[in-house]
């Protein structure tokens, strides 16, 4: 057995320790291998519902083991290792208040990940993601080899995790649209169809942005059944047609612009340009397609997209995120051009696509 130290490879690059606060590489290494552990306290925390019980203020871990029914010890060790991530803070006579940070894991307010947290949390997820070999040998979906059907497929046999999920997508897209609404200028566009808008918070907030527009809401039937009594409160459920169907069949015809979220990177190439196809055809003549989506960077820069990719790899079968060169080859494939990309202060960038 060889025991000596092994020298870094003259190619790895080596943290400047002479300040001494650099860690070593192998302290770094350390803490991501170990960072599924603090997910999935903050999994244990969602679940509990723990920040909405410290909502109104600090309270004794006894207390909460009394609102959560939890193992008392067992509570004060998951609560102390929040603490020690700035989730939480522990005071004297153990009693544990919320910091800013674990503000967002209420579930009652703006911008909550609450729903986020028990997603990947929960064993639709976590099993797939431990089963990440899988999809690097072969290319194939964890999750289908694991649960033996495409993620969305479980969904509609579930309703629990099917609703989480849910929860989490309208988190994420809380946080988007803001960004969308800031940095593209929607102006000129008359009508306005969301492809697979879910509940309609995309359109609507753009509707409310832009007083003359009007909206198609697009979707499978069942979601958008669920969708009319979600747009019916907003202020511009007048301006908002709801229509149902598949984007692999034709789309409400002569609209100036097709917007999709989240939707092209579910998908493989050869599906995608379908959708794509589909939007093209129906547009009008001076039309455009937008693609809202992360778009990977090259580099080396951590980018969240980078990672979401892997998420698609084990989750969906065929869906990635795509670079920006990969988004002009989709689009020449359905008879787009790429015209530009327009980045946001959020994860997505809104790429857009005219006829070609």
């Amino acid at each position: 057995m060889q025991t000596a130290a092994q020298p870094i490879p003259s190619s790895t690059p080596t943290p400047n320790m002479s300040n001494g606060n650099a860690q070593p590489p192998q302290m770094i290494l350390s803490q991501m291998i170990t960072g599924y552990w603090v997910s999935q306290c903050l999994y244990a925390a969602a679940k509990l519902n723990l920040a909405d019980h410290l909502q109104d203020g600090s309270r004794s871990v006894s207390e909460l083991a009394s609102a959560t029914q939890a193992h008392e010890p067992s509570l004060y060790r998951l609560l102390r290792a929040l603490a020690s991530v700035g989730v939480i803070v522990e005071a004297p006579a153990q009693t544990f208040s919320l910091t800013p940070m674990g503000f967002y894991l209420r579930n009652d307010v703006p911008g909550s990940v609450a729903g986020m947290a028990l997603m990947l949390g929960d064993r639709e997820h976590y099993n797939s993601w431990g089963n990440i070999v899988h999809s690097i040998m072969t290319g194939e979906s964890a999750f289908e080899n694991l649960f033996g059907m495409q993620v969305f497929d479980y969904y509609a046999q579930n309703p629990e995790p099917a609703q989480i999920f849910d929860r989490a997508m309208s988190s994420f897209s809380a946080q988007e649209i803001g960004g969308v609404l800031s940095h593209y200028d929607f102006s000129g566009i008359g009508t306005l169809v969301d492809v697979a808008g879910g509940h309609g918070s995309l359109l609507t907030s753009i509707l409310q942005a832009y007083p003359t527009m009007q909206g198609i809401l697009f979707d499978l039937p069942a979601v958008i059944a669920g969708a009319q009594s979600v747009v019916a409160q907003t202020p511009v459920t007048d301006r908002c047609q709801l229509v149902s169907g598949s984007f692999f069949e034709p789309l409400p015809s002569g609209a100036d612009a097709y917007i999709l979220k989240h939707i092209i990177h579910d998908w493989d190439d050869a599906r995608s340009v379908e959708i794509l196809k589909q939007c093209r055809a129906a547009m009008a003549d001076n039309g455009k397609v937008l693609v809202v989506e992360q778009v990977i960077p090259p580099g080396n820069d951590p980018f969240i997209g980078k990672l979401l990719d892997v998420n698609m790899l084990v989750m969906c079968p065929g869906g990635k995120e795509r670079t920006a060169e990969e988004y002009e080859q989709l689009f020449a494939a359905a008879g787009l051009k790429l015209a530009r990309i327009i980045p946001t202060p959020s994860m997505v960038s809104v790429v857009e696509g005219i006829r070609a």
